[in-house]
């Protein structure tokens, strides 16, 4: 893994947040760290895909999870992509690109106050990516890069998609270099109603696939935290933004507050926490 050859990640980190993705669910990612913040429990590291790379990159710039929806507000989805005649995507991501590198303070990965690891898609060699230094920008729009909808991003001559195709929920990418590992998965695998023609067959197909690879991740968690209340808001809704982002934060205290009125604690029973 590339995060091992950076003397960065050599360390042991308290606890590392692992964030999925989801496209516009990632709004509850937001609200899933407020109230981890809440809770007093903050990340050491970061890692991200797609939805997930966003959300923590906002958090690792130095941004509380809540203010991160003011860059946001006003926004349409047309604001941030640029529809073209398709030939490898229906949309271009440069406006996307342009954002980012408006609105954060840093501009390269070794700036962020936080560590923070974003998984994409070598789509030219097959394999799944951490990007852990260079440009922000053009790296959180290659992990949220969704085949089909947004044309691929080329960095260093490779061309690259959204991360969640291998690694949708990426724990196994801090694991080795955290005591404790939050995992939070706005996209668990649904079965919810359908319409029985050619594109919503292909799409749901799609979906089951792109969220299967979550499977074995969440069982390396020691916190998993998972949103089941956000079906229904279509990818283009940048307006609910705010909704999301408090059914992200219902779901986390009622969990946190369960597992400690329970347990006493968060965490699983058998982690182990090493000096």
């Amino acid at each position: 893994m590339e995060t091992r050859e950076n003397n960065r990640f050599t360390k042991k980190y308290p606890i590392g947040f692992a964030l999925s993705g989801g496209f516009i669910k990632g709004f509850a990612h937001l609200g899933v760290m407020q109230a981890l913040l809440e809770h007093d429990i903050k990340p050491d590291i970061l890692s991200g895909v797609s939805a997930g790379a966003l959300a923590g990159v906002f958090y690792a710039d130095g941004n509380e999870p809540h203010r991160v929806l003011d860059f946001f507000a006003g926004h349409k989805f047309q604001d941030l992509t640029k529809l073209v005649i398709p030939k490898v995507g229906l949309f271009e991501l440069e406006e996307f690109i342009d954002f980012l590198k408006s609105n954060l303070k840093a501009k390269t990965m070794e700036e962020l106050l936080i560590p923070l690891i974003i998984t994409a898609t070598d789509l030219d060699h097959g394999r799944s990516v951490q990007f852990y230094k260079g440009s922000i920008a053009e790296r959180v729009a290659a992990s949220c890069c969704m085949p089909v909808l947004f044309s691929p991003v080329k960095i260093e001559g490779t061309y690259y998609v959204d991360g969640g195709v291998l690694m949708n929920l990426p724990v196994s990418t801090i694991q080795n270099v955290c005591n404790r590992v939050v995992a939070v998965n706005v996209s668990p695998l649904m079965a919810n109603k359908y319409k029985m023609n050619i594109v919503s067959i292909a799409m749901r197909s799609y979906h089951f696939m792109f969220r299967a690879n979550t499977f074995p991740e969440r069982e390396k968690a020691d916190l998993l935290i998972e949103p089941y209340n956000l079906d229904g808001y279509s990818n283009t809704e940048l307006e609910k933004a705010e909704k999301i982002f408090m059914q992200g934060y219902d779901v986390a205290n009622t969990l946190l507050e369960r597992l400690k009125e329970s347990k006493g604690s968060v965490w699983k029973e058998e982690t182990i926490v090493k000096p």
